[in-house]
C-alpha cells in the first residue's frame, strides 16, 4: 500500500502573524489564500514538496463544533497544548539560527539530543501551536 501524508491542520488566530512564522521565518511558500464567512485559511508547505501542505485554519471552523468546544480550543492554543506537528530538516543548526533571528519567534527548545536517539528544537508559532524540527541524519 502506498500512502503518504497530503495535508494537515493546524489552527491559526491571526492570519498575518502566521504567514510571518511559516513564509517569512520558516521559508514555506504559499500555496493558496482563501477567505469566506470572516474565516480565513491559509495552505503552505515546503519549496519543492508540492505533495505536502499544511492548511493554517480558524480555530473551530467545524460547524459541529460547540460554543464551549471553540472556547475549549481557544484555551488550549494560548497555553500551547492544543496542536503540534514535527518537521524535519537535513541542516537543523541553520535553520535554527534563521528562526531565532526571525522577528516574534517564540523558542522553545535549543538543539538538543535526545536520549531517544534524534536531535531536535522546538518553537511555538504565534497562535501557540507546538513546531519541532527534527534532524535527517
Amino acid at each position: 500500500m502506498d500512502i503518504s501524508i497530503h495535508t494537515t491542520f493546524l489552527p491559526h488566530d491571526d492570519p498575518a502573524a502566521a504567514l510571518a512564522f511559516y513564509r517569512d521565518a520558516l521559508g514555506f511558500e504559499v500555496r493558496n489564500d482563501v477567505e469566506y464567512g470572516g474565516l480565513h485559511w491559509i495552505t503552505v508547505g515546503p519549496a519543492g514538496q508540492p505533495g505536502t501542505s499544511i492548511v493554517l485554519a480558524p480555530p473551530g471552523a467545524d460547524p459541529g463544533i460547540t460554543d464551549d468546544e471553540r472556547r475549549t480550543i481557544s484555551e488550549m492554543m494560548a497555553k500551547g497544548t492544543y496542536a503540534t506537528v514535527v518537521l524535519a530538516t537535513p541542516d537543523l543548526d541553520a535553520v535554527f539560527d534563521r528562526m531565532q533571528a526571525a522577528d516574534g519567534v517564540e523558542v522553545v527548545q535549543e538543539p538538543t539530543d535526545q536520549p531517544w536517539g534524534v536531535r531536535d528544537c522546538a518553537f511555538r508559532d504565534p497562535s501557540g501551536n507546538h513546531v519541532r524540527i527534527n534532524e535527517q541524519r
